[in-house]
């Protein structure tokens, strides 16, 4: 009987990433493999940075004595045990040639260039690695006055996998204040209850100083006041010091790239402008939500047109989400409006062709919007909720193609809309990021028009 088969080995090659002479191990090492049934090879990498100390300790474990790159030892599959030293790429050329009669031929410049290809092949897959790690840990996610009613309808959003994808789990932070523990409490049993598959945890925030800790994603939801409306002067008194708090522990507190994003039915760009004020370095990275008022001026026209509000597209908000602003229908469309002009699903047609009263569109359409907006009337919980998860996903995922998106961002001039104050704008989402649309057409603003909307704005970034 042989007993060939019973000394079957697993060859294990360990090596600096970039080691010329490994380049030589590896392609012999590989013939064999290929060649003999019961050869297998496995290889493990190693930076050129991590590799000395790595060696030691592994010769130290095996009682080895060697030292320098590679290092190639045996280990019997069925054996177990302690693995056979063979030595560097010298000693495992000798073995191939006793035991296999095989020798390796690669040349000089050969050996240098599978070397680097190595070296490259290894620092790939450690990126890799890295990566793969952001996708295991979950997104750290805070909602700061979530006793409130758009974080209890936002809660579920987040957590169906429609926001930030089925392969992103996410662990949510609650924050308010002590008063509110017992809703809190409430929130976060109902949410567990949910037993959704992309939901790792939630947690409870009552003390400011932890507020934040490790964000990825930081949602500012409107805060608790004692009555509806405030003046703007009374708004900056009573919000600045609020916003200070929030932007100081934004800076000390969340990740580096984090995204804030600021909702509500109140003084949305005066809320972002100060978080901007007070957290400077994440400025570039906040933004403001004018979905919630687009969805408003969709659902007016859709009611007067006798269609459903998601058939209206590319509804451009301009200027204050929740005060002075714009609603511009000139680049506004219908898709599958019913009529004796008919196209395919892509097939679109003006708004304003199809609203053949202007006296409408000039004059009670405006001032239900201005009416809806002054007082914050039938923007509640599901509204805001909706609209703040829609442009999260956008965030994260890329707008559709060719639709205009209204968002509150820092003006850089474009338009002619003076520069530092925030202001929304058309947009679209890719790549992670937003584009302002400045080849538009008919975005041209008024003098007059920009300077109703730009001059409370202007009053708060001086303030």
């Amino acid at each position: 009987m042989k007993f060939i088969l019973f000394c079957q080995y697993k060859k294990n090659q360990k090596f600096i990433a970039d080691c010329p002479y490994y380049a030589k191990a590896e392609l012999l090492a590989d013939y064999l493999q290929k060649n003999l049934p019961d050869f297998r090879i496995h290889k493990i990498t190693q930076h050129p940075d991590v590799w000395e100390e790595w060696l030691k300790d592994l010769c130290k474990k095996n009682r080895w004595s060697h030292n320098k790159s590679p290092i190639i030892w045996r280990e019997l599959l069925d054996r177990g045990g302690k693995g056979l030293l063979l030595g560097g790429y010298n000693e495992f050329l000798e073995h191939a040639q006793l035991y296999y009669g095989v020798t390796s031929s690669m040349t000089t410049e050969l050996m240098k260039r599978v070397a680097q290809e190595n070296l490259e092949t290894h620092i790939e897959k450690e990126l890799e690695k890295e990566s793969l790690k952001g996708l295991v840990n979950p997104l750290q996610v805070w909602i700061t006055s979530a006793s409130s009613l758009a974080c209890y309808h936002l809660i579920p959003i987040l957590t169906s996998g429609e926001v930030f994808g089925p392969q992103m789990e996410i662990s949510i932070n609650l924050f308010d204040n002590k008063h509110t523990e017992e809703k809190l409490i409430s929130h976060k049993q109902e949410a567990e209850d949910l037993a959704s598959p992309y939901l790792q945890s939630v947690s409870i925030c009552t003390q400011a100083e932890e507020a934040f800790h490790g964000a990825h994603v930081i949602i500012i939801l409107d805060d608790h006041v004692d009555k509806e409306i405030y003046s703007l002067e009374d708004c900056i008194r009573s919000r600045a010091p609020l916003c200070q708090l929030y932007g100081s522990l934004i800076e000390k507190n969340a990740y580096t790239f984090a995204k804030i994003i600021v909702g509500g039915k109140t003084f949305v760009n005066l809320k972002t402008a100060l978080l901007m004020k007070y957290a400077p370095n994440f400025a570039r990275n906040i933004i403001a939500v004018a979905l919630g008022v687009e969805g408003q001026a969709k659902a007016a026209l859709a009611r007067k047109l006798k269609i459903t509000p998601s058939c209206i597209k590319d509804v451009i908000i301009w200027g204050n989400i929740s005060g002075n602003n714009y609603v511009d229908l000139r680049n506004a469309k219908v898709y599958r409006y019913e009529s004796a002009i008919w196209g395919p699903p892509h097939y679109s047609r003006p708004v304003l062709s199809l609203l053949f009263d202007r006296d409408w569109v000039n004059r009670e359409f405006v001032v239900s919007l201005k009416t809806l907006t002054a007082t914050g009337r039938q923007f509640g919980g599901m509204l805001a909720a909706h609209s703040i998860a829609t442009t999260l996903k956008y965030w994260c995922h890329g707008s559709p193609p060719g639709e205009v998106v209204s968002l509150g961002i820092l003006s850089e001039g474009q338009f002619g809309i003076p520069k530092g104050i925030v202001f929304s704008m058309p947009v679209k989402f890719e790549n992670g990021t937003w584009v302002v649309l400045t080849d538009l057409k008919n975005t041209e603003i008024s003098q007059q028009v920009m300077n109703r909307m730009a001059n409370d704005l202007i009053q708060v970034m001086s303030e």
